[in-house]
């Protein structure tokens, strides 16, 4: 689908971190969140944590495009540094997918 979201989108990742390693996860995000909220393109950065399943984390990242997020980000050095800080952590790949707002 790449391409076809030429509008403001959502990525949205849902991270599982190793059980027992929440709080070291969240310390390298700390870090790690600059080089993404940094990146061309990118207009907002949030991080959340799960309150039933706390190893769960929600990453909410808002762009311009897809191709921002892509060609900006994940085809650059930027996205092996971010995972290099916060991919030790991960229990599993995290699951990424891009939205956009339904029309009201």
């Amino acid at each position: 689908m790449r391409g076809t979201l030429a509008g403001m989108v959502i990525e949205v990742g849902l991270i599982d971190v190793q059980e027992g390693r929440e709080d070291e996860f969240a310390a390298a995000y700390a870090k790690a969140r600059q080089v993404l909220a940094t990146t061309p393109g990118c207009r907002s950065v949030r991080m959340t944590r799960g309150i039933e399943t706390p190893t769960r984390f929600v990453l909410l990242v808002e762009w311009d495009s897809v191709d921002a997020h892509l060609d900006n980000f994940r085809a650059t050095e930027r996205f092996t540094q971010w995972r290099g800080l916060i991919g030790p952590y991960f229990d599993g790949a995290p699951r990424v997918e891009h939205f956009t707002d339904v029309p009201a």
